[in-house]
């Protein structure tokens, strides 16, 4: 099979410690085993571990793993293995944040114990994406280009630059899939989309503008991924403050909380949806909207222009003078909106909204620029940004206050109190379930919350879907809920129909 890979040629190899399927975008390293997977429904699920347990403060994680798995090369793994990947990716340089990892420490072959700095419900996400290494033949300098693991393929060779070869991994210990050969090639999508037209790929990822063509041989797939899109809103007043980094902070316009409010109700959500992404997504409104931990509370009824013009009336938005633009003690309700000028869909979606905002009376002035252009301005202009968030930690970092002025994190500069309460209580949560409750009450609890039935924080858009074109003789399962960046996290599904090959080309 060829796959190309659509997050990329990785850079270090195929290191998990480097960020190999637990970087940017997380994904299946197939090399390697996790201690936690995905179900089809997205619910986590047992893959290495066979059960886990937090103590009541909340600091110590201990899982138990099991005793039947080995690496490719006949070595058995154990809780040591465990311990030295985590202990190791402390220090690991990569986008792998271990900061809150004290150490990990294996009690026996079967069990590992996680101490943490502070309590971090989320930390469950740590254990679900980092691949595990075995220590015996672990060496940065050589590990990601002849890596040895425990998952269900084995890697055979790459070629730097054009593809990877992988091949199944006969004592792999869990459902074995039905391809005994995968080849990932290295294409960017324009090359990928080209392959297919081909008939020389079974599975490529396409980019959005190719989503209404047709390539006979082959079916769109469109797997949802959460993938928000959004507008952050400075939150603070200008009165001349700067960033630690000397960026101007504040902007009077979306600061208040009537613009933001009027914006989140007006907009029609739905015609952006089929207008610019051609239905390929769904509609947003908290950024969170598909997860588990997603609040329908926090939700408004968008698309209502009048409801949103009394507010900005009621708020003492008024256009006085007949220009279509209104203002408020000689403020115009006018400002910035950044966008990547390399991101046609960005683009198209900030157009989109100021042509729907100047409709409201609110007049949003585009700017496509570099992203060190966007961060400079992202404290006193908005900015279209992209969140996945998979991991709940993100939430913490997006809406606390102790997140802002910390790069793209909290770029609205925003500090609600309560907000901070709920956020640091589901982080110290041990029950998941009652850790999902607190994420919920911060995005809205009846009164306040940084989702747009409070203090409308952003304003969310939709999610775009991730596309790929597939052979129609495969068969690829039941895709993950929500994890269309991760194609291959469901491989042991996957079967060709008619026809008796088993490999991916």
């Amino acid at each position: 099979m060829n796959v190309y890979s659509h997050t990329g040629e990785p850079e270090t190899g195929f290191d998990p410690l480097l960020g190999w399927g637990c970087g940017h975008v997380n994904f299946e390293p197939l090399i390697q085993s996790t201690l936690f997977k995905s179900a089809d429904d997205g619910s986590m699920i047992n893959d290495l571990a066979t059960n886990y347990s937090v103590s009541s403060d909340g600091k110590v994680w201990t899982v138990n793993i099991r005793d039947n798995v080995r690496f490719t090369d006949g070595e058995k793994l154990t809780a040591e293995d465990v311990a030295f990947t985590f202990n190791t990716a402390i220090g690991s340089n990569s986008e792998l944040d271990m900061s809150n990892l004290e150490k990990a420490t294996a009690i026996n072959d079967t069990a590992v114990k996680f101490e943490l700095k502070e309590p971090q419900s989320s930390f469950i996400w740590r254990l679900r994406y980092v691949g595990i290494v075995p220590e015996h033949a672990y060496k940065k300098e050589t590990y990601g280009s002849n890596p040895i693991g425990s998952g269900p393929y084995k890697f055979v060779q790459w070629d730097k630059g054009q593809q990877a070869i992988f091949e199944l991994n006969e004592n792999y210990y869990g459902n074995k899939p039905y391809f005994k050969k995968i080849t990932m090639l290295f294409l960017d999508k324009d090359t990928a989309f080209a392959a297919v037209k081909s008939g020389d790929v079974d599975v490529a990822e396409i980019e959005i503008s190719h989503a209404n063509q047709t390539v006979d041989g082959y079916k769109l797939v469109a797997l949802p991924a959460a993938r928000a899109q959004g507008v952050s809103f400075p939150m603070q007043n200008n009165t001349g403050k700067k960033s630690l980094q000397g960026d101007p902070i504040g902007n009077n316009v979306t600061a208040d909380i009537a613009i933001r409010k009027a914006l989140n109700l007006g907009i029609d959500r739905k015609a952006l949806l089929k207008g610019v992404i051609y239905g390929k997504g769904a509609v947003e409104y908290t950024g969170v909207d598909q997860r588990d931990f997603g609040n329908p509370e926090a939700k408004v009824n968008d698309s209502n222009p009048e409801e949103a013009k009394k507010i900005l009336e009621n708020a003492g938005w008024k256009d006085t003078d007949g220009d279509g633009i209104r203002e408020k003690n000689g403020t115009k309700a006018e400002f910035k909106l950044y966008y990547s000028a390399t991101d046609q869909t960005r683009q198209a979606l900030s157009v989109a909204v100021s042509e729907q905002a100047r409709e409201l009376g609110i007049k949003i002035d585009l700017v496509g620029a570099s992203w060190d252009e966007i961060y400079a301005n992202q404290y006193s202009s908005a900015v279209l940004y992209a969140y996945s968030s998979i991991d709940t930690l993100n939430l913490y970092l997006q809406y606390h206050s102790k997140a802002a002025d910390d790069t793209y994190k909290n770029p609205g500069l925003y500090n609600n109190p309560v907000v901070d309460g709920y956020l640091e209580a589901a982080l110290r949560s041990t029950d998941q379930g009652q850790a999902t409750k607190y994420w919920q009450l911060a995005a809205y609890d009846g009164n306040t919350g940084f989702g747009p039935a409070g203090d409308a924080t952003w304003l969310w858009l939709v999610t775009i879907d991730y596309l790929y074109m597939a052979d129609e003789t495969l068969n690829m399962g039941t895709p993950q809920r929500n994890a269309g960046s991760d194609v291959l996290g469901n491989i042991y599904e996957w079967k060709r129909v008619n026809t008796a090959s088993s490999a991916l080309k």
